[in-house]
């Protein structure tokens, strides 16, 4: 037996049905909560308040909850643009789209950034950055090797920055030990610029990287018109 609510069916214990909605946003907030290594059938039935067994009736295993998470985030991307905005400016606009997600879900960013078949995913991506290389006069060939570009500078910054993030933390907790492995006569650079080096301003540099990358594509042949 079943009643109607105004959010569709339930069942008359009162409990929400399964679905594979529920349980891909079910791992997310596990993964943003506690990371992927938290994931597994066990704990996404415990969240949800069922067996473990239960989720393969919507799911073939753990690997495709991550799929579906990687698919999830993705799909938050928000790739709308003014149709009459200039080519630069809508770049500009899909990196901070992409950056704004990853900022939303940084430890689910991780594992989009680690599927190897979430390139399907990408698809609106890779159209919307080839949109705009045609939109800026590239030639086709061009225009994919900007793409592969843009999507390399992207996703490596936000790798970067989850990197660096964990080095400062490491140097920030143990500056002293750090010191010590610095020889000031071997590393006289790093020495020097050592201020520099560990108050590092993530969104700054990320918008001088594009800025960069966008100058370099400005100055790329044109497709005769």
């Amino acid at each position: 037996m079943a009643e109607q609510t105004s959010g569709g069916t339930l069942p008359v214990d009162g409990r929400v049905p399964l679905t594979y909605d529920r349980i891909i946003r079910t791992a997310i907030e596990l993964i943003e909560r506690e990371g992927e290594q938290a994931l597994s059938m066990r704990r996404v039935g415990g969240e949800l308040g069922v067996a473990a067994m239960s989720l393969y009736n919507h799911v073939s295993g753990k690997e495709a909850i991550l799929d579906g998470v990687a698919d999830r985030i993705l799909a938050g991307l928000e790739l709308e643009a003014d149709p009459e905005a200039d080519w630069r400016d809508q770049i500009r606009a899909l990196a901070h789209a992409f950056r704004r997600i990853a900022h939303e879900h940084p430890r689910s960013m991780s594992v989009v950034l680690s599927r190897p078949a979430v390139w399907t995913s990408s698809l609106p991506v890779i159209e919307r950055m080839l949109t705009i290389a045609e939109l800026a006069g590239l030639e086709r060939r061009t225009a994919v090797r900007v793409m592969r570009l843009f999507m390399s500078y992207v996703m490596g910054t936000l790798m970067r920055e989850e990197g660096m993030a964990n080095t400062l933390r490491h140097i920030a907790q143990d500056g002293a030990r750090a010191a010590e492995l610095v020889d000031p006569a071997a590393f006289p650079h790093v020495v020097q610029s050592a201020c520099e080096l560990l108050s590092s301003d993530f969104d700054a540099d990320f918008d001088f990287g594009l800025e960069l990358l966008i100058a370099a594509i400005e100055r790329l042949p044109r497709t005769p018109r």
